[in-house]
C-alpha cells in the first residue's frame, strides 16, 4: 500500500516545486503570494440553445474508495444527485468494497474494475441510476487491462468511459510506458466516436496548459507535465475530441482538482487540474456545463460535474 502522500500516481518527486514563488516585503525579506482560491460559477442547465439538461455526470478520484467512505464521500454523492458517478483509484477488490457502497439503493446499477496484480492499486468504479446498454472493461489490451483503469459503458446516444490514466511515475519511470498507454486509448476512444459519440471522464493525469497547474515553469520534468503527455493530450484533442472545461472557461486561472497532502497546498491552492470531461466534438451542442465541486473533501482530488442535454 502505497505511503500517505506518496501514492502511486502522485507527483511526490515535485513537492518542492509546489510551493507558490515568493517575493520581497518592504524590508527585503520574502512574504507568501496571497492565496487565490477557485469559486465556480453557478451551474448553467441549459445547453446554448435553451435545451435542458437531462444527464448529470460525476467523477471522482477518491485516493482510496474504503478511507474516502470514511471521510463522508458518500454524502457529497448524495447532495450531488448525479445520475451516474465514476470513481477512480479505489484501490479496493470487488470482495472488499465497503458495504456502504455496495448497497447504495440510488444507484442499482454498479460496475468494478480492478488491478489483476496489485491489491490496493489503480481501480475504478462506476455507479448508475439508469441501467446501460452493455458494460465492457478495459481496451482490450492485456498490457493496459490488468491494471483496472477503464469502465466502458454504452447508453442508447453515447458512451461514458470512466479512466484512470497512468502517470509517468517517480523519476519518469513509466513515460515510455504512458506513450504507449496514450497512443493505444486513443485509438480505442477513435473507434467508440466512430459507432457513437462519447463522454471520457476521470483523472486522465496530465495538466494540459500552464494554467492548468500553480508552478508551470518548475514542473517541466514532472510526472503529468511533461512534454511528451501533453503532446498525447492534445493529439486526442485534435484528432475530434475537446475538453470541456475550456471549452467553456478557456481562460479560467486557479482550477484544480488536485493538491497534494504535503506542504498544506490544498488550503494555499497550488494544485493541478488532472481531471476532465472529454467530448466528442458532436456533443459541443449538447454541453450545458462543466463543474470543478474544489470545496468538496474526502480525497487529495475534488470531484467534477458535467451537464449534457443529449
Amino acid at each position: 500500500m502505497p505511503k500517505r502522500g506518496k501514492k502511486e500516481d502522485v507527483k511526490a518527486e515535485s513537492v518542492e516545486n509546489e510551493e507558490p514563488e515568493q517575493k520581497k516585503g518592504k524590508k527585503g525579506g520574502k512574504e507568501p503570494e496571497p492565496v487565490i482560491l477557485y469559486e465556480d460559477s453557478p451551474d448553467k442547465l441549459t445547453t446554448d440553445d435553451g435545451k435542458k439538461y437531462t444527464w448529470k455526470i460525476s467523477s471522482w478520484n477518491v485516493d482510496g474508495i474504503r478511507a474516502w467512505v470514511k471521510k463522508e464521500g458518500l454524502s457529497w454523492v448524495r447532495e450531488e444527485d448525479p445520475d451516474i458517478i465514476c470513481l477512480q483509484e479505489t484501490k479496493c477488490a470487488e470482495k472488499a468494497l465497503p458495504s456502504d457502497v455496495k448497497d447504495m439503493p440510488e444507484y442499482p446499477h454498479k460496475y468494478w474494475a480492478c488491478s489483476d496484480e496489485k491489491e490496493g492499486y489503480s481501480g475504478v468504479a462506476m455507479l448508475c441510476k439508469e441501467e446501460p446498454v452493455n458494460v465492457t472493461y478495459g481496451i482490450g489490451i492485456e498490457e493496459h487491462d490488468k491494471e483496472g483503469r477503464v469502465i466502458t459503458a454504452e447508453f442508447e446516444s453515447f458512451y461514458l468511459v470512466a479512466a484512470y490514466v497512468p502517470n509517468s511515475s517517480r523519476g519518469l519511470v513509466r513515460l515510455d510506458y504512458r506513450q504507449r498507454w496514450d497512443v493505444d486509448f486513443r485509438g480505442y476512444l477513435k473507434g467508440l466516436d466512430g459507432k457513437k459519440p462519447l463522454i471520457l471522464c476521470g483523472d486522465l493525469n496530465v495538466a494540459h496548459k500552464e494554467i492548468d497547474l500553480k508552478n508551470p515553469k518548475t514542473n517541466k520534468k514532472t510526472p503529468g507535465f511533461t512534454p511528451q503527455e501533453r503532446e498525447g493530450f492534445g493529439t486526442l484533442l485534435d484528432e475530434g475530441f475537446l475538453d470541456s472545461f475550456r471549452e467553456l472557461y478557456p481562460d479560467k486561472p486557479f482550477a484544480y482538482t488536485f493538491w497534494t497532502y504535503m506542504m498544506n497546498s490544498r488550503a494555499k491552492n497550488v494544485g493541478w487540474r488532472l481531471d476532465y470531461f472529454v467530448l466528442s466534438k458532436a456533443l459541443r451542442p449538447s454541453l450545458c456545463d462543466s463543474k470543478i465541486r474544489s470545496k468538496a473533501m474526502g480525497s487529495d482530488h475534488c470531484p467534477i460535474t458535467l451537464y449534457m442535454a443529449i
